[in-house]
């Protein structure tokens, strides 16, 4: 009786394990931000050839669940810090920035989760904006590149070239007031909080300024940064631009654009996507960004990342990396990755499937190409959130007639404390 007893419990704790084993898989809180129409339906819906990511991960990696969220831009911060505080962090995270989270004690080390093969196709020059003292703590998403749009036929019309230089600029903006009046906006600013950090690049990088020195020290108020801003907000105060830079985004100039409304604009190597999904019908072109007389031209680069939290709760540590590494090397593997980059019309962070990419668009190559001279916000440093704030702040605090050189004096005393 008693070894029918102790049968009967060795058969009880089999089958309780092996119902553990079922309803023990290993869960992933994932947020992805919103990059564009087709994000949502990629990942969730039925964008990814008819299935979706979640979907298909799941089904070719059982025993991991994906608790998956695409957030926008404009709530992804929010949304974060607002998990943060109630010990609630997602195991996965894509954004841009990292730096903070690191320098807090969040996040995991890359080598901790990441299979070195698929470490190593990353671009090294990409994986190198996510390095702090040796320590890599996210890896790329994608990337994208900004470049100068112009609407040839409007250009051609005014009988004017596409500038070079901010005097060239200036000039071709006053020729397409003069000859379309209010029809037109010459030039398109967004000084947004979704991407005023960009227009600052976009000014101060082409007038050898930017975010930080040749020592990597925070250099906002530099003599260059002051007559760069002070440039840009002069030709909002001229009435060159759009109206309303500090809430018309640059979705909102890309449809002005697409209309006719706009002749020309800074955007990302995706915009043609962008034009078509709307079915905007417009001649452009693509050109270098106008730099100031004398000055050495910076292409604006733009990285996001994914990284992954800590969860010292969770009971099996070694698991949970194993875990957050087929994610990544699902996402990443071309047959997956090369989808999702090229419908946003975004560059790729791996190697591996540049070849695929230039074989189904040839332009990708040049926007390859570009990636090479780009610069790059100083995202490794902790106090790159502050930064892009405060930078923000002081383009949209300039647009009602505060100067340039006070707001930029009081952010750097601010930010260097």
């Amino acid at each position: 009786m008693k070894k029918l007893t102790a049968l009967i419990l060795v058969l009880m704790l089999a089958l309780s394990c092996c119902a553990f084993a079922e309803s023990g898989d290993i869960t992933l809180d994932v947020i992805i931000c919103q990059y564009g129409p087709n994000t949502n339906d990629w990942f969730l819906g039925t964008g990814m050839n008819g299935t979706n990511f979640v979907d298909k991960f799941e089904a070719e990696n059982p025993g991991i669940k994906l608790n998956l969220q695409v957030v926008s831009w404009n709530d992804v911060y929010t949304e974060v810090s607002t998990r943060i505080s109630n010990n609630n962090a997602p195991d996965i995270l894509n954004i841009d920035v990292f730096a903070n989270y690191a320098a807090e004690g969040l996040l995991l080390p890359v080598k901790d989760y990441c299979p070195e093969e698929l470490f190593n196709d990353f671009f090294p020059s990409f994986i190198e904006q996510s390095v702090v003292d040796g320590t890599c703590w996210a890896v790329p998403d994608l990337a994208s590149a900004r470049a100068l749009y112009v609407n040839t036929d409007i250009l051609d019309e005014v009988g004017i070239e596409v500038p070079t230089t901010w005097a060239e600029l200036e000039d071709a903006c006053q020729a397409i007031v003069d000859f379309y009046g209010g029809d037109v906006y010459p030039w398109g600013v967004d000084m947004t909080t979704d991407e005023g950090q960009a227009a600052f690049s976009y000014y101060v990088w082409n007038n050898d300024g930017g975010f930080v020195d040749a020592d990597g020290n925070v250099a906002l108020n530099s003599d260059k940064n002051v007559e760069a801003i002070e440039f840009a907000i002069g030709l909002v105060n001229k009435g060159f631009t759009n109206p309303n830079p500090a809430t018309q985004t640059r979705y909102d100039l890309q449809d002005m654009f697409g209309a006719g409304k706009l002749a020309m604009v800074i955007a990302p190597n995706q915009l043609p996507s962008y034009l078509k999904d709307k079915n905007y019908e417009v001649n452009f072109a693509t050109a270098a960004l106008p730099v100031n007389e004398g000055a050495t031209p910076g292409a604006t680069g733009v990285m996001d990342r994914v990284m992954a939290f800590k969860d010292d709760s969770y009971p099996d540590q070694a698991a949970r990396n194993e875990a957050i590494g087929k994610f990544l090397t699902f996402f990443y593997a071309p047959e997956n990755y090369v989808g999702w980059v090229s419908m946003e019309g975004f560059l790729p962070a791996v190697n591996s499937s540049v070849a695929a990419l230039v074989e189904s668009d040839p332009s990708f190559e040049a926007w390859l190409n570009v990636l090479d001279s780009c610069k790059f916000y100083p995202t490794a440093l902790d106090n790159w959130d502050a930064i892009k704030q405060g930078v923000i702040e002081v383009e949209q605090s300039a647009l009602t007639g505060g100067d340039v050189k006070t707001l930029l004096d009081d952010l750097q005393a601010k930010i260097a404390g």
